[in-house]
């Protein structure tokens, strides 16, 4: 029995089948696309794409710096699929809506989801322009009883208690720094915790302070959601955040943060985010479904 915020494994195939009805792609890898970094989806060649308002079930990004389209399209001779833009609690959608997306490309075929987004930062060894290899997370609206998961287990995609341990795949970790080398970029690369808070504020200095001590080093509105659905799914996860702001811890830092800031800066590094993600893709072994 569902209620009216679930939504049933027909719900998610209905989707699943009008895509392949539209397109000739059958993607093996997913890249979620957080503010500003939607060009990600601009480099896929032989391009089919979908307003999320054409595909049934879809809900409507309504954040700027999110385009709102689904494209699919090769990168790298790997068949891929974009979201140019994703969805968050704080616009007023559930988390079962906020996650279709990645129930969807299950169904599709996917079996590798890349997630980025834009964060602030709360280590001290950070700056603005950083690109953070996310190694874990801390998913506050989780620990509070928010979690997608919630409600009856559907098995046909996954256990009723999953593990989040590994979350973010080991292999595609030292992937991604091993390309960052490549390109000459380690200096502004690092790999931390990044933590989620519901939004749309940002961080007061004392809930800042709190989220140090608890080992974030990074904090953001997005992301936890999409990784635990994909881990329930059985999928391979790689999360990039673009650091994109100081967050204050105290009372005498005058530093403000403010969206437009941070579309800002992640069109200052869109293209290097763009160029690490395509050598990632480029080093899959999608067949073996490991690292190259």
């Amino acid at each position: 029995m569902y209620s009216k915020d679930q939504i049933s494994h027909e719900d998610y195939q209905k989707t699943a089948d009008w895509l392949l009805s539209q397109t000739q792609h059958r993607p093996k890898i997913a890249i979620i696309c957080g503010s500003g970094l939607g060009l990600l989806a601009d480099v896929l060649q032989c391009q089919d794409s979908f307003k999320y308002s054409e595909i049934p079930g879809f809900p409507h990004s309504t954040v700027q710096g999110h385009a709102g389209r689904l494209v699919f399209g090769e990168l790298k001779g790997k068949t891929c699929v974009c979201m140019q833009g994703r969805f968050h609690i704080y616009e007023g959608h559930s988390l079962s809506k906020v996650t279709f997306p990645v129930r969807v490309f299950k169904l599709l075929g996917v079996e590798t989801l890349i997630v980025t987004n834009a964060a602030g930062y709360l280590a001290d060894s950070y700056h603005c322009g950083d690109i953070m290899i996310i190694r874990d997370h801390i998913n506050i609206p989780g620990l509070a009883g928010l979690n997608p998961l919630n409600g009856p287990n559907d098995e046909k995609f996954g256990p009723r208690f999953p593990s989040m341990s590994g979350a973010y795949d080991k292999d595609l970790r030292n992937l991604a720094f091993d390309i960052c080398k490549n390109m000459g970029m380690s200096q502004f690369v690092q790999e931390g915790v990044y933590c989620m808070v519901g939004g749309p504020n940002f961080e007061s200095i004392a809930e800042a302070r709190l989220l140090h001590r608890l080992g974030a080093d990074a904090v953001g509105m997005s992301t936890a959601p999409e990784v635990v659905v994909a881990k329930h799914c059985d999928m391979r996860v790689f999360g990039l955040s673009l650091i994109t702001n100081k967050i204050a811890r105290s009372y005498g830092d005058s530093s403000a943060v403010n969206h437009q800031s941070v579309l800002e800066m992640s069109e200052k590094r869109a293209a290097v985010l763009q160029e690490l993600v395509t050598e990632l893709v480029n080093h899959m072994d999608v067949n073996n479904n490991t690292a190259m």
